[in-house]
């Protein structure tokens, strides 16, 4: 599996899409100014994801798009594979066999990895613990931990 840009912005795209699921539609406007992505570039990778009903779009001034999908039903190795239909890290037709195979192994091994991960998954895992410490008159301690999530708490 190949790693590459199309396929960063495309899971990038789809986190937000999916962070934002609850808001309803997310403009491709507004998806390029909070992640620095050109709209043409989005519109390109929106093609392809729509294309493989990983997200719907509606047209017009209230437009945007939302994921097609659960995120527990869409892995990152679905949303890679899409934008990015290379995937394989084999050398050219006639190179050391031995080199061949293990890229390609390791290939399989990566796209394994991300296929085990599913959208929700990778959305939980963007958590931080927030530990609010209080000094009681006592020198003792009070810690009050407070789960948050990354990139809505920094968007609020």
């Amino acid at each position: 599996m190949k790693l590459s840009t199309k396929g960063r912005y495309a899971v990038i795209a789809m986190i937000e899409l999916a962070l934002n699921d609850k808001k309803g539609l997310l403009p491709l406007a507004e998806l390029s100014l909070s992640q620095n992505i050109s709209i043409s570039y989005l519109e390109q990778l929106f093609s392809k994801l729509r294309g493989a009903g990983l997200v719907a779009g509606v047209r017009g001034p209230r437009g945007g798009y939302r994921i097609a999908k659960q995120a527990n039903e869409i892995s990152i190795a679905e949303i890679v594979s899409t934008v990015d239909k290379s995937t394989n890290l084999i050398l050219k037709e006639g190179t050391n066999e031995v080199a061949n195979q293990i890229w390609s192994q390791l290939s399989s091994r990566i796209y394994n990895y991300l296929n085990d991960i599913t959208l929700e998954e990778a959305i939980a895992s963007n958590k931080v613990v927030n530990a609010e410490v209080i000094a009681n008159d006592d020198d003792s301690v009070q810690v009050s931990p407070q789960v948050v999530e990354v990139n809505q708490a920094s968007a609020a």
